[in-house]
């Protein structure tokens, strides 16, 4: 791009210095922060006061740190199944409605089976449920691509609108087992007692957070240590060279969607073994599966920083939703914001960080007549 007598570029750099691992995501959020602040500001808000407020409300005290770890880890494994896909080149665009499923999976195992099982058996059960439910809800995109080239974005996306739709129903538009039949309003029948998990004291985070975590790592460890994580790379790196040294790309195309939908339907287990209990409606409008696909997206797809960027989100919706029953109420929109702007300067500084910008004089050349 020329402006001016000067030539601006972007050089693809040779080696990335390990200081803009760190400079990027730190300078993402800080200038974040300040577009955030510039449109608290035409609220009539004070920016500066507003930001301290969420942070304290979302970061800093005991509730508020408490309750971000709570939100946080519905949102750990879908931001996982995203880039555990992502990382091959696979598109599962679908977390949204395989979470769904794994609400009503592990729902059904934690009221028809939770209740002849042994208390240390029935919460694994439930949460295998979910896993698997999860699974299959992705199986028929993860056949059409193996198989077919089929796109697994659009076909895995379609489907969220029929999960969505099928969990409504089973609350709003029948009288089946998901169903609470002792009250006259709609809504989820708890699941077994046993198959439930009990919070840490009075707050809002449940052991699932401990799963979580330890998967994470777990799935990190297991990426960078086993011939399936090298299979893999080597896949998302070069199809062709892939397939010349014998690898399937049908099974591992298989393999990695198939676990993806499993760590969502995961994410919707622990909703249910949680804070829910059941199949709740209301989790329908917090959008925890798309969340997920940006978190992972902020986490440039390593499973550690999925952990760190899940609590930065949920920190976010937590203080932002703190910030409507102060004495003077901040629109929830701030907080959509923030994390939008999050996500923007962490994509832009990825091109920084991945190229060198470089600035030329153009040399004028002068043609005599």
């Amino acid at each position: 791009m020329i402006i001016g007598n000067y030539r601006i570029e972007l050089e693809p750099r040779l080696s990335t210095p390990k200081w803009l691992y760190a400079a990027v995501p730190a300078l993402s959020l800080l200038f974040a922060f300040v577009v955030g602040g510039v449109f608290i500001g035409l609220t009539g808000h004070s920016p500066i006061g507003t930001l301290s407020l969420l942070i304290e409300r979302g970061y800093a005290s005991t509730k508020g740190i408490t309750n971000t770890l709570g939100s946080a880890t519905p949102l750990i494994c879908t931001g996982l199944a995203a880039a555990f896909a992502f990382r091959m080149n696979l598109f599962n665009i679908g977390e949204e409605g395989q979470m769904y499923l794994g609400m009503i999976g592990s729902a059904w195992a934690g009221i028809v089976l939770a209740g002849h099982l042994p208390g240390f058996v029935a919460v694994p059960m439930v949460l295998l449920f979910g896993a698997l439910c999860g699974a299959l809800w992705v199986l028929l995109p993860a056949v059409l691509r193996a198989k077919l080239g089929t796109s697994e974005i659009v076909s895995s996306l379609l489907l969220n609108y029929v999960a969505l739709n099928l969990v409504n129903y089973f609350i709003f538009g029948s009288r089946g087992i998901f169903r609470d039949p002792t009250t006259s309003f709609p809504q989820g029948r708890l699941i077994e007692e046993s198959a439930r998990l009990g919070s840490f004291g009075t707050t809002r985070t449940y052991p699932t957070v401990l799963i979580a975590v330890a998967l994470a790592i777990g799935l990190y460890w297991f990426m960078k240590r086993s011939n399936y994580g090298y299979e893999t790379s080597v896949f998302a790196d070069s199809p062709n060279t892939a397939r010349y040294a014998g690898m399937s790309s049908t099974k591992l195309t298989l393999s990695v969607l198939l676990f993806s939908g499993a760590l969502a339907g995961l994410a919707g287990s622990m909703y249910v073994v949680g804070p829910a209990g059941k199949v709740d409606p209301g989790l329908l409008q917090i959008g925890l599966g798309y969340a997920g696909i940006v978190v992972a997206a902020l986490a440039r797809y390593n499973f550690v920083a999925v952990i760190l960027t899940a609590i930065l989100f949920a920190g976010l919706r937590e203080g932002g939703a703190s910030l409507q029953i102060s004495s003077n109420p901040v629109p929830i929109s701030i907080a959509v914001v923030l994390q939008g702007s999050v996500l923007l300067f962490a994509l832009g500084g990825e091109v920084f960080r991945r190229n060198r910008l470089r600035i030329r004089r153009v040399q004028q050349v002068s043609v005599a007549s």
